[in-house]
């Protein structure tokens, strides 16, 4: 049984509210360090590696991909945490969010249009159909 400092991946997901069989994704693709184990075999977490998986998955929600929050790890795994790196990265993000949220609002507009184009009414001809079969 780990002791009270020590944590079970079932206890972490469950404190860290992230997937079991996500925090053995982050292992594998290094986000997460292995973990030591006990003497008969089990994952043994600390509470660095809540930290860590809470850092994560906040990142997650932010919508940084794994690739930017392998950068921004890096910088504390390193000691180099500088708030102009850290900065750089998180404007680079937000310009991507501002992009995605431009070309969303593109396709809102075009969907409207097409959807303002179409009858509703039980009828074979689809503008909204005839529209998208266009090149």
């Amino acid at each position: 049984m780990p002791s009270p400092q020590q944590l079970s991946r079932g206890v972490l997901a469950r404190r860290s509210g992230v997937h079991s069989e996500t925090i053995r994704y982050y292992e594998k693709i290094s986000l997460l360090p292995n973990p030591d184990r006990s003497a008969g075999g089990h994952r043994i977490y600390q509470e660095k590696d809540f930290q860590r998986l809470s850092f994560i998955r906040r990142c997650r929600e932010m919508g940084f991909s794994l690739d930017e929050i392998r950068g921004l790890l890096s910088l504390v795994d390193g000691q180099q945490v500088s708030c102009e790196r850290v900065k750089g990265i998180a404007d680079e993000h937000l310009r991507d969010i501002q992009t995605k949220i431009s070309d969303l609002k593109k396709m809102e507009r075009t969907l409207r249009t097409l959807s303002a184009s179409c009858s509703g009414d039980d009828v074979p001809e689809c503008p909204i159909i005839e529209s998208l079969q266009r090149n």
